[in-house]
C-alpha cells in the first residue's frame, strides 16, 4: 500500500473523523490484517491481485475525458489520478517483494504518494498506458508470488514507519489495495448515474 501523505515536518496530518467522508475514502472499509493467512487465503489474495487490471478497466470502462477528471470524492483524487496510482503503488510492492526475498530484512524506501498523483504524468498521460503497465506488472507479480514456498512468506521487508512488514501481511495489503480504489470509481459511477 501507499504510504500516508506526510508535512513538511513529517507527520500524518491530523485526519477528521467524518463518517459519510470515510465512507468515501474507504467504500470497502479500512484495511484490517487478521493476522497469518492460511493457504487458501493466500491463494484467494493473489488471485484477487490477478483480477486487479481486469476490473480496473471494467471500472474506467466508457468514461469520457470529462470524466475520468471528475474526483472520485471532494477533495480526492481524480479517476484518472487513481489509475495512475494503482501502477505506482503496485509498482512499489513488486520491487519490496523481490527485495525481501533476495535481503535479509532491507529498509524500503516510503513514498508520497499525494505528491506522486499531482505529477504531471498523473494528470495528464493516457490512462491505456497505466492500464497496460499494470497488466505487465501483474503478470510478473502474480507469477512470482504463485512460486514462493511457505518460508518465503515469513520474510519481512523493513519499513521506516511500520517496522517490519511480513510478505504475508503485505499479500493481503494489496490484495485489499486494489478493490480499494477500484471501488472509488465504481461508488462515484453509482452516486453519478454514470
Amino acid at each position: 500500500m501507499s504510504d500516508a501523505t506526510k508535512t513538511a515536518s513529517n507527520k500524518t496530518p491530523p485526519t477528521k473523523h467524518d463518517p459519510a467522508t470515510d465512507a468515501l475514502r474507504f467504500p470497502i472499509g479500512k484495511f484490517h490484517y487478521a493476522g497469518p493467512p492460511s493457504d487458501e487465503q493466500r491463494g484467494e489474495f493473489i488471485a484477487s491481485i490477478e483480477r486487479t487490471p481486469q476490473e480496473l478497466r471494467a471500472a474506467i470502462q466508457g468514461l469520457s475525458d470529462q470524466q475520468l477528471d471528475t474526483p472520485y470524492r471532494d477533495g480526492g483524487w481524480t479517476v484518472r489520478q487513481v489509475v495512475h496510482h494503482v501502477p505506482d503503488s503496485h509498482l512499489n510492492a513488486y520491487v519490496r517483494l523481490k527485495l525481501a526475498l533476495t535481503e535479509e530484512n532491507p529498509t524500503i524506501k516510503p513514498y508520497d504518494e499525494a505528491r506522486w498523483a499531482q505529477l504531471q504524468d498523473s494528470r495528464s498521460t493516457p490512462i491505456e498506458v497505466s492500464l497496460t503497465m499494470l497488466d505487465s506488472l501483474h503478470r510478473r507479480w502474480v507469477g512470482l508470488l504463485r512460486s514462493l514456498s511457505p518460508e518465503d512468506w515469513k520474510r519481512t521487508f523493513q519499513h521506516p514507519e511500520q517496522g517490519a512488514v511480513p510478505l504475508e501481511k503485505n499479500l493481503a495489503l494489496y490484495s485489499w489495495h486494489g478493490k480499494h480504489h477500484v471501488a472509488h470509481i465504481t461508488e462515484l459511477r453509482k452516486r453519478m448515474g454514470w
